[in-house]
């Protein structure tokens, strides 16, 4: 009777009456509770959200911990996840777990604290049970971070972070625990927050008072940063360092450490290892070989703050010692090789500066000889006439331009042969996605298998599809309708449709009401991929497919004319229906820039409508653009396209809209096209007609430059790799990408800037107009964009991005003759000068670049002004001053 009177009282969520119950029992009694009261776990788990799940689930996460007399069950039953969110108080599972042995409570209590932090175990519960038991607290990364947010949390207590640490017994081992954990500090990172009552004051404070040992702290400090990790983390471990308020003694001791820091260390952590370093140098209180040690790795890190830092140092160390020269100065020659050109200019002057100090240094002067070898031309005539003539070598390097290999169109594999490679191509197209090919010859797998031996295909796909959602709710149920008639999600609906777990209606209402997603600028290119998903999908329940006629015969999307006629030929000998949307993607995919008459006459000979629109289809003039015209919407520049005739006609509707206009004021509304993935598939709709596809892209990219959006530019790459002409669409949208927020867009716009110059087809006058036109307008910003174009000449393009800032300067350079004290409009123009210098050297380009002469016949020294006479100088091949 027991049994039925606890389980009774579970299920009515009457947790008082439980513990009573509890309290009554026996060990085997309890055990014998145990069998029911998992069977009605099992039945609350399939409406985990109702209101009886929610009443009962209390009750029963008590009574289950209390009936498991093993440790390790009755842990699992407690930090079960289906527990978590309605679950007894510490205050109650204390209370029916009180009974247990010291032994057992402790057991429980550190396999609790072993749980993940995820599984969100109360500090309350875990430091009961230790209390309990007398047993070792848990230094686990669940216990220390409940304790962390337990301290931060009790502020309604009254008192501060510093009191309730005084109070805490185990204050020394959780503190260790702190600098032990990589978990612990992302989480509690935010506690720590700042003024007098944060934790790095009362840590420090306490470190004072002796609650906690200094040297201890100290180490501990340096010891996580010398370990790395997040710079987050980093930031948190640095400013409780310094609140420590270190003594010389204790920062001389670990010179070495700061070394380490300096070099190697997240920029913040670098910063303050260096100014520790510098204020030890100038005292003299470390040896001159550990700073020419430090300043061989420093010169060479990416931030510019701490390279300019480390030079003015070694500056003022050897005005303060000059027999110092012979060591420091080859270190500062390494500076020579630093692709920054302002830090071989600072290091060249150091040099020149002290060199007269190392007469009798034939070492030093060897080394710096031959250092200065890897100098830009300018600094190397300085230095040739600082070493003497012939010493290094200043001869011109004829450049010979770098370009990757131009991309070459390949032929797809053909449809899998066999039901199980369907169903493995098509897992890994849901796991990770794949490129046009790969799509393509997955759907036509599963189109071809499904009118051969369907049995066989549903067998394969099951393994394949288990993680899908639909997977295993009721063909009725309104979210799977409403999600396959909002979206095709690619191949889900054609698997969906296969599997029978989405409704003959709802597909058919897709095919004849062409559900149309959204009213944007990607639009047309959508609805055209849709709706031939769809229609497979419709046509597998109906009148299944034998094979898909728009399957691509190249990678880039194309179908050769001859294959899609022997398509034609076979569905009529089959006696099959071709598909409406299946057969408009085989028009727009068909190649015709060639002789496409034969293929032509074979097509009328099929003696079929599809044969017939076929011939006309290759007869005619093709593939055209739409007329296009460029217009300004606030600062951006986008494009407006004209109608395409030839696209309208005989085409479905959902293709129509392809050859509509497009215009930049229309279709603004809210784009629910966010999968980035569909987006590859896009210049497979129109392949040939690319322009068409940029134009719809622009203002994605556009606003990957000026509103700092991520993960447009992807499709970048994809357009440059593909056929058809490269005009004002592709080059605007290569122009916005250039100057991306996103550091990976920028690369992807790299990318797709060496691949057209590869091809012969970057119009660099055009690309470098537009660029300087956006800079103008604010669109892009000009640092983003040197360091993007850095990266192409980087990889040996000098000439080719010599090209594109050709025309680009000279309209920046305007604006900054008509600003006689150079605003802050002109902010990065250095940099863009910089990198124009480095190519012109570099590619012996030469001529005159308007309205250079007057920006580099400026005062004073400024980024802008020493780059631009650093141009002109290499353009001109005037000697160096």
């Amino acid at each position: 009777m027991s049994r039925e009177a606890l389980v009774t009282a579970v299920r009515a969520g009457q947790t008082i009456e439980v513990t009573g119950l509890l309290g009554g029992m026996t060990d085997a009694e309890r055990r014998a509770c145990l069998p029911a009261l998992k069977e009605l776990r099992k039945e609350l788990r399939g409406a985990p959200w109702s209101a009886p799940s929610r009443k009962a689930h209390p009750a029963l996460h008590a009574a289950g911990a209390a009936c498991h007399t093993g440790a390790a069950g009755a842990a699992t039953w407690i930090a079960a996840a289906d527990m978590r969110w309605s679950q007894a108080s510490p205050g109650v599972l204390l209370h029916v777990l009180g009974d247990r042995e010291p032994e057992w409570l402790g057991d429980v209590a550190h396999r609790l604290a072993r749980r993940p932090v995820t599984s969100r175990v109360p500090y309350a519960l875990t430091e009961g049970l230790v209390r309990l038991s007398g047993c070792e607290i848990p230094t686990t990364d669940a216990h220390v971070t409940g304790w962390f947010e337990h301290i931060g949390s009790a502020w309604h207590q009254g008192d501060t972070v510093v009191e309730r640490l005084r109070r805490e017994p185990h204050l020394p081992v959780m503190i260790a625990a702190l600098f032990e954990s990589l978990e612990v500090t992302g989480r509690v990172g935010w506690l720590f927050g700042d003024g007098p009552d944060s934790w790095y004051s009362a840590l420090a404070r306490l470190t004072r008072e002796g609650a906690l040992d200094r040297k201890t702290m100290v180490d501990a400090c340096v010891a996580r940063l010398l370990r790395g990790g997040a710079t987050a983390d980093q930031r948190l471990f640095l400013r409780l360092l310094t609140c420590l308020d270190l003594t010389r003694d204790e920062e001389r001791e670990r010179s070495a450490d700061w070394t380490a820091l300096a070099c190697d260390a997240a920029s913040p952590v670098a910063w303050h290892a260096q100014s520790v370093l510098a204020s030890l140098f100038l005292d003299g209180e470390s040896p001159l070989r550990q700073l020419a040690e430090m300043t061989s790795r420093v010169l060479f890190r990416p931030e510019k703050k701490l390279v300019r830092a480390q030079l003015i140092l070694l500056g003022k160390v050897l005005k303060r010692d000059p027999s110092s020269a012979p060591d420091l100065l080859p270190a500062v020659a390494q500076a020579f090789g630093h692709q920054d050109t302002e830090v071989q200019e600072r290091a060249l002057k150091l040099v020149e500066r002290h060199f007269a100090r190392l007469d009798g240094a034939d070492g030093a002067r060897e080394r710096i000889a031959e250092l200065a070898a890897e100098l830009s031309p300018g600094p190397r005539a300085r230095a040739e006439r600082l070493l003497g003539a012939g010493v290094v070598d200043s001869s011109p390097v004829v450049h010979t331009e770098v370009l990757p290999p131009v991309p070459e169109r390949s032929r797809p594999a053909p449809a899998p042969g066999s039901a199980v490679e369907v169903a493995e191509e098509v897992g890994a197209l849901l796991a990770s996605g794949g490129d046009v090919s790969t799509f393509e010859r997955a759907l036509d797998g599963l189109v071809r298998h499904a009118h051969d031996d369907r049995d066989a295909l549903l067998e394969a796909l099951h393994p394949a599809v288990a993680r899908r959602w639909w997977l295993d709710a009721d063909v009725s149920d309104t979210h799977v309708d409403r999600y396959f008639r909002e979206s095709p999600h690619g191949l889900e609906v054609v698997l969906a449709a296969l599997l029978g777990r989405v409704r003959t209606a709802t597909l058919h209402a897709a095919v004849q009401q062409r559900p149309d997603r959204g009213d944007c600028p990607h639009r047309a290119l959508s609805r055209a991929f849709d709706a031939r998903l769809w229609e497979v999908a419709h046509r597998i329940r109906t009148d299944p497919l034998p094979f898909l006629l728009a399957t691509p015969s190249w990678s880039t999307g194309l179908l050769e004319p001859d294959e899609l006629v022997a398509r034609l030929a076979e569905y009529r000998r089959l006696d099959a229906r071709p598909g409406a949307a299946d057969f408009a993607q085989a028009l727009l995919r068909v190649r015709r820039d060639g002789d496409g008459a034969p293929a032509a006459a074979a097509a009328r000979a099929l003696g079929t409508p599809e044969g017939y629109r076929l011939a006309q289809w290759l007869t005619a003039q093709g593939p055209r653009l739409p007329l296009s015209r460029r217009r300004t919407a606030g600062a951006r520049i986008l494009l407006e396209l004209g109608e395409l005739d030839e696209i309208q006609g005989q085409f479905p509707p959902e293709f129509r809209q392809l050859g509509r206009p497009q215009s930049v004021f229309k279709n603004r509304t809210y784009c629910p096209h966010w999968d980035r993935a569909e987006r590859q598939h896009w210049s497979a709709v129109l392949p040939g007609r690319r322009e068409m596809v940029a134009a719809r892209v622009l203002g994605d990219l556009a606003s990957a430059a000026v509103d700092d959006s991520r993960k447009e530019a992807a499709i970048l790459p994809l357009l440059a790799e593909a056929d058809g002409e490269a005009g004002e669409a592709l080059h605007l949208c290569l122009a916005y990408g250039l100057a991306a927020r996103d550091p990976e867009d920028r690369l992807c716009a790299v990318d797709a800037l060496l691949v057209l110059a590869a091809r012969g087809q970057l119009d660099a006058a055009r690309l470098g107009a537009d660029l300087g036109q956006l800079v103008r307008r604010g669109c892009v910003k000009p640092l983003r964009l040197a360091e993007s174009i850095r990266t192409a000449a980087a990889t040996g393009a000098y000439a080719t991005v010599w090209s594109v800032l050709r025309d680009a300067l000279p309209i920046l350079l305007a604006d900054l003759a008509t600003d006689g004290k150079g605003g802050s409009a002109t902010r990065g123009l250095g940099d863009l000068l910089a990198v124009a210098a480095d190519c012109a050297e570099r590619s012996g380009a030469r001529g005159d670049l308007a309205h250079l002469a007057r920006a580099a016949g400026r005062r004073g020294s400024s980024r802008l002004v020493s780059q631009a006479r650093r141009l002109r100088i290499a353009l001109t091949q005037e000697a160096a001053a």
